[in-house]
């Protein structure tokens, strides 16, 4: 269940319908799961995924939509974004795997692009694939490379508007959080700016860092964790956060946003570590750029910086990804993964 079916509420923005990423109109999101063992002992097991969010259900390479990322920690290994921070554009699905899933999720997420854009590579430029990656190798067996190219694919093909699974789903499959059952999360704030009506902000996160002394868990809970189980995971683990909203923000207003859902991170008891691959990628709907154009300049409208609401779109960035990790623990089940490797769920759950 979601967190606040606990009676728990994060922060005092209301949330969207869904109160999830796809809550932003035209967002959609789509998971495959692997879960089965490798080979007959089943020492060695596919415990993984991907998942693909997409700012939009149209071209993405013909519209792409204004963006930016932001590096709380960089020991990472993602793929787009110098050139997404360069131009403050996205022009693909933006997919999430394990560590050495990355390259097939970039050759799959490439070739379902170059078959629905033919001009790509001949008769214009090349395009840029956005992977981000936390490290599974807890649960999966990651050597073995059990994420394939057309995973990808699938998930794209599978993305829908509907509120999306969370938990141990796709990319978060194998993904441990405090060393609990971490993964998927989602959360949703609508901001009132006014003579401009409402602008919702959603986040998605893949949640895979921590340790248990860090976890706030009785400022949630209101009680002691007495779960003594600490996990010997070799790395410190990451976190992935997608940000989206349909407020009309230039892409250097976007990192501003995406600076803050380190807030929300931090709440839970991060602190960044060493090893953690902390990253935040943030999109704007509010317009959409065309790839061919014949014009020289292009105008749209944009917040003012000094406009309240501005304010308000930081606090729905730090409450939204407050409760995406929290929602990415509450959603997920125990799982059994390579060697016999069982993570817990949360306590009293």
């Amino acid at each position: 269940m979601k967190l606040r079916e606990y009676g728990i509420e994060i922060g005092t923005l209301p949330t969207g319908k869904k109160n999830c990423i796809t809550d932003v109109i035209g967002v959609k999101v789509g998971h495959v799961t692997l879960d089965y063992p490798i080979d007959e002992s089943g020492d060695e097991y596919a415990c993984t995924g991907v998942t693909a969010i997409l700012p939009h259900g149209g071209n993405l390479f013909k519209q792409k939509v204004t963006a930016a990322s932001y590096v709380l920690n960089g020991f990472g290994k993602t793929t787009g974004l110098v050139q997404l921070n360069e131009l403050g554009l996205i022009e693909s699905p933006i997919m999430l795997t394990n560590t050495f899933g990355v390259p097939s999720v970039t050759q799959g997420t490439l070739q379902y692009m170059l078959e629905n854009n033919p001009e790509i590579g001949d008769t214009t430029g090349t395009i840029n694939i956005v992977v981000g990656e936390c490290n599974d190798s807890y649960l999966n067996s990651i050597r073995l490379f059990p994420v394939k190219p057309e995973h990808a694919i699938e998930a794209i093909m599978k993305a829908s508007s509907n509120q999306a699974e969370e938990g141990d789903v796709g990319a978060g499959k194998g993904m441990v959080c405090f060393d609990y059952k971490g993964g998927i999360g989602s959360s949703s704030r609508v901001v009132n700016s006014g003579e401009n009506g409402e602008y919702t902000v959603g986040c998605m996160v893949l949640s895979n860092f921590g340790d248990k002394e860090e976890f706030q868990f009785q400022r949630y809970f209101n009680q002691v964790n007495s779960n003594s189980t600490t996990l010997s995971k070799s790395t410190d683990g990451s976190i992935i956060i997608v940000l989206a909203t349909d407020a009309p923000l230039s892409d250097r207003q976007l990192l501003r946003v995406a600076k803050r859902c380190g807030i929300g991170l931090g709440r839970t008891g991060s602190h960044y570590s060493h090893g953690s691959g902390d990253i935040i990628l943030a999109f704007s709907t509010a317009h959409l750029h065309p790839h061919v154009s014949n014009n020289s300049a292009i105008a749209h409208h944009q917040l003012r910086e000094d406009h309240p609401v501005m304010n308000q779109l930081f606090v729905a960035a730090a409450e939204s990804t407050e409760e995406s990790i929290l929602n990415s623990m509450t959603q997920a089940k125990t799982t059994k993964g390579r060697r016999g490797t069982i993570v817990e769920k949360l306590p009293f759950l």
